[in-house]
């Protein structure tokens, strides 16, 4: 019997018994896939995260734990970091060495971060409206493209902050913010947020308000007592829970702004000797604030993860060969269950170097089948990596 017909032997075989083939094939594929799997999938995130860092200079925060304030300055992870002051940022801007972004990562709006930041981040991050506009006023907002495609907003759409405690009754009115724009797709953690202007991050944490005019003539049965030019309100007084046009005028700021808290500053030096003066002033340790380089905090993090990949993938190896071994011995009971059938082919005069042909292309089917289910599983985590990450770093 030619090869050709052994072949065509061992495919009826595979084909008639479909359902165990394919368990055999998707088992043996999926214990070669996960080692090949879990290294690109690690790669990928080294990649996915190296490249939001190595884009990011510097970022000046509390002291306390660099890992914390990087994951909340560059991924928006409300990690439990101490606030700065903007006058510590200011000071930043003073020396003429840098420019700095301030970022208030605090609230969110339905678990979507609210970003405190100015106009300038959006040219750093070269972030662009697809639709509509970046915010221009107090309570203006521009939500990233997975938030908008996942709850179809549109701009001129409103989206409410979120209470940061549900039954806090006395606490903060969500604030209704007016959607300028939505950004077009980055595939960064910035399609998952929501911008709004630093002021606006301060009025949704009560640090401004607007409320009805007591000035005016009517008001008289909102006012608790006059005095010295004062107008003090008692609690009827109306307080705006959202900017429009005819209302703006009403918000005012209590205190001095260069007072008041932001979770961190991107600092973007003119040049590498200007990072390295920025460096060395915060290197005291009895400075009030931190200054990092998060490419230098990721490798330390990165370095720690992919040693332990290393040996989970070296674990996942050996869960291949040992799958290996159990098809091994799956086959090799399936042909002494068909010794019967074999000696039945022998007795019709089918030579034994035949028979072992049949044997050895039944495995090479089964192995082919497993290894294209590998690929393809390999392929789909190459593909679906991206996504995956940024999911994960939400």
């Amino acid at each position: 019997m030619s090869p050709s017909a052994a072949l065509q032997l061992a495919a009826r075989y595979v084909m008639r018994h479909r359902m165990q083939s394919l368990l055999l094939s998707l088992a043996l594929g999926a214990a070669l896939a996960l080692p090949a799997a879990v290294r690109v999938f690690a790669k990928t995130v080294e990649r996915e995260m190296r490249a939001r860092a190595a884009a990011t200079p510097q970022v000046l925060g509390a002291r306390g734990s660099a890992l914390d304030l990087m994951l909340t300055a560059l991924y928006y992870r409300r990690q439990p970091v101490e606030p700065v002051l903007m006058r510590q940022i200011d000071e930043v801007r003073a020396t003429g060495f840098a420019d700095a972004i301030p970022l208030h990562v605090r609230h969110h709006a339905q678990e979507a971060p609210i970003v405190g930041t100015e106009l300038e981040y959006f040219s750093f991050r070269r972030l662009v409206a697809a639709s509509g506009r970046l915010f221009t006023r107090l309570g203006d907002c521009v939500v990233g493209a997975h938030v908008a495609r996942e709850r179809g907003i549109k701009p001129g759409d409103f989206i409410f902050s979120s209470p940061e405690q549900v039954f806090d009754i006395a606490g903060i009115y969500p604030l209704k913010m007016r959607v300028s724009g939505v950004l077009a797709e980055s595939f960064s953690p910035d399609d998952a947020a929501v911008f709004v202007d630093v002021k606006t991050a301060w009025l949704i944490e009560g640090r401004a308000h607007g409320h009805d005019d007591l000035a005016q003539a009517d008001a008289g049965a909102n006012v608790l007592k006059r005095e010295a030019g004062n107008v003090v309100g008692n609690a009827a007084v109306r307080m705006f829970n959202e900017v429009t046009e005819a209302n703006i005028g009403s918000f005012h700021f209590h205190g001095d702004v260069a007072g008041y808290p932001v979770t961190a500053a991107i600092v973007l030096p003119h040049d590498a000797k200007s990072e390295a003066i920025l460096a060395g002033r915060y290197q005291d340790a009895k400075a009030a604030a931190q200054l990092i380089r998060p490419r230098d905090e990721l490798d330390t993090v990165l370095s720690t993860l992919f040693r332990i990949e290393g040996a989970v993938v070296a674990g996942l190896a050996l869960l291949a060969c040992a799958a290996a071994a159990i098809s091994f011995i799956v086959f090799t009971l399936s042909f002494k269950m068909r010794a019967r059938e074999f000696a039945t082919l022998g007795d019709i005069g089918i030579p034994p170097r035949t028979l072992a042909a049949i044997k050895a292309f039944e495995v090479a089917l089964i192995g082919i089948a497993g290894v294209i289910v590998a690929a393809a599983t390999v392929l789909l985590v190459l593909k679906l990596g991206p996504a995956l990450v940024l999911r994960a770093l939400r």
